[in-house]
């Protein structure tokens, strides 16, 4: 083909990045791309699920591991960030994952435990032992003692 014929020839169809993620048992999961490539910002994107996992399973190991140590935990959220960089060639990959669980208790003795078990819970996280990239943990203890309740 020449030079001239090559700039006339027709795009390429487009596709659709929309799909379902599916799993016996659990309810359906709306998937697509993230929207920096075409994707739907109102359903999940691999990039968005995999930070999610990373949080999850940090989450699920340190409410583990307060159990074993008795702290017993009334709030846990994690507003967690990951890096990517973009590629030449338009592949990417994650560099980095920073999990910043902030942690509420109510036992003001046991705030160093609740932010010493942070730890354990990294190192017994399967899905960051299985990432190659590092996941972070910038934890925070949050006391908020219980009210007395009146007699």
């Amino acid at each position: 083909m020449d030079r001239e014929s090559w700039r006339r020839h027709p795009v390429l169809p487009s596709y659709g990045r929309d799909h379902e993620v599916s799993a016996v048992g659990p309810p359906l999961l709306l998937g697509t791309a993230d929207p920096t490539f075409h994707g739907d910002k109102d359903r999940w994107n691999p990039e968005q699920l995999l930070l999610a996992a990373l949080s999850q399973c940090h989450m699920l190991s340190y409410l583990h591991m307060a159990v074993k140590n008795g702290v017993v935990v009334t709030a846990y959220e994690d507003p967690a960030v990951g890096t990517m960089r973009l590629n030449d060639n338009g592949s990417g990959e994650f560099i980095s994952v920073t999990l910043k669980p902030r942690v509420t208790i109510t036992d003001p003795l046991l705030k160093y435990t609740a932010q010493a078990i942070h730890r354990d819970a990294a190192a017994s996280c399967f899905i960051a032992r299985s990432v190659n990239f590092p996941v972070n943990h910038e934890p925070v203890v949050v006391v908020v003692e219980e009210a007395p309740q009146d007699a």
